[in-house]
């Protein structure tokens, strides 16, 4: 049996050091806001390239707190609109209208499936506050005519990076060839050139659910950003509304990072740049050596590939062969958002390439644990599929 995700393998990769890290917390004493989650933020905000990490419970509070933020800074107010991509997982709308702003959803691009900024500026309106773009998995949905739009029309960007942990921006690239370098050292700075995705925008949210590329062994998530301020408040409203104790300024909630957590991401960490380029080899392999009329695969280019998506016509009847053969995949996702039951207001919208997508989308295995003989046989598979 070929697995899709065996987080126990993949776990078992660096057990001992991780082991060893929860043993020293265990031990230590000091469960929560301690040494372990205080180098774990300093690690990942010099590894994003950012001044600020904040951690936090998880993604959707990661995304939630950034615009709870900006709102009790006055920068955005109950009605405001957020573009955010049409296909995306419902987190990232979710936090939107948690806070009681109105979701503007754009189609993406059938190529990439990202966000397709060419539709953006059709959809800004005066109300229009902030562009939200997805990182979907594991590809750069920035563009030069993204930060352009922001910077014409003055709007926050904020990126959704759950699913892009260590996918790298080249700056001089073209808005439609945008490359995505997985391969920096994790010891080296990013050269001024390149920007990791969680750095591009005004603030980024990232998930650690123990299937990321960079995954716990439970919930746990972090914003990072450049911006004092804003690092400052979502610091504060994540323990209580509290900077000082029994001191309450903001409305807040309880929504932090753990010291087992964190300790755990700060030994995957190390190693999130050499296993980020083995599912890159895997994906490379699988789009070189599949060839099925029957199958679009995604376009050759950077990814740090959370996901790898193909889309099939007969996706359900590729998966159940799949199954029968001993191939496990995914589906990322059966209903797309603007569909669901709890957003019935939004069930008549017409979004035909989102809808597409989430009616063909497939997702094969790729992982820093398979072996070759794995990836060869999944690659076999999917020429035989007629």
């Amino acid at each position: 049996m070929i697995d899709y995700l065996p987080l126990k393998r993949i776990t078992a990769m660096h057990a001992e050091e991780i082991h060893e890290a929860l043993r020293q917390v265990a031990d230590g004493g000091w469960y929560l806001r301690g040494e372990a989650t205080d180098r774990f933020e300093k690690e990942y905000a010099h590894y994003i390239g950012t001044r600020h990490c904040i951690g936090v419970a998880n993604g959707l509070e990661a995304l939630t707190l950034i615009l709870r933020a900006y709102k009790a800074l006055g920068i955005l107010h109950e009605g405001d609109e957020i573009i955010v991509p049409a296909n995306t997982f419902i987190a990232s709308i979710l936090s939107i209208t948690e806070n009681r702003l109105t979701p503007v959803l754009v189609e993406p691009r059938l190529d990439t499936f990202l966000i397709d900024d060419s539709l953006i500026e059709q959809a800004i309106t005066p109300r229009t506050r902030a562009i939200m773009m997805v990182h979907l998995y594991g590809r750069c949905a920035y563009t030069p005519l993204i930060a352009a739009l922001c910077q014409k029309h003055n709007l926050l960007l904020l990126e959704d990076n759950a699913q892009a942990h260590g996918c790298v921006f080249k700056g001089n690239a073209q808005a439609r060839d945008c490359a995505c370098l997985p391969s920096v050292p994790y010891a080296e700075a990013v050269p001024r050139s390149l920007r990791r995705t969680g750095s591009l925008g005004n603030a980024a949210a990232h998930s650690f659910y123990p299937g990321k590329n960079l995954g716990a062994l439970g919930d746990a998530g972090a914003v990072t950003t450049d911006d004092d301020r804003l690092a400052e408040t979502i610091r504060s409203m994540a323990n209580y509304g509290s900077s000082q104790k029994y001191v309450f300024d903001h409305v807040g909630l309880n929504s932090r990072l753990d010291e087992l957590q964190a300790a755990v991401l700060s030994v995957k960490l190390k190693y999130l740049d050499a296993d980020n380029a083995r599912r890159q080899e895997i994906a490379n392999h699988y789009i070189d050596n599949i060839s099925n009329p029957l199958i679009q695969l995604p376009t050759k280019t950077g990814s740090v590939y959370h996901i790898f998506p193909v889309l099939c016509p007969h996706r359900d009847r590729l998966q159940d062969y799949l199954k029968a053969e001993g191939v496990a995949t995914a589906i990322h996702y059966p209903i797309p958002p603007h569909k669901q039951a709890c957003y019935r207001e939004m069930n008549a919208l017409s979004l035909p390439v989102t809808e597409r997508i989430h009616a063909e989308e497939l997702s094969l295995p790729c992982h820093q644990a398979m072996t070759q003989a794995e990836v060869e046989r999944v690659v076999e598979l999917m020429n035989k599929f007629h």
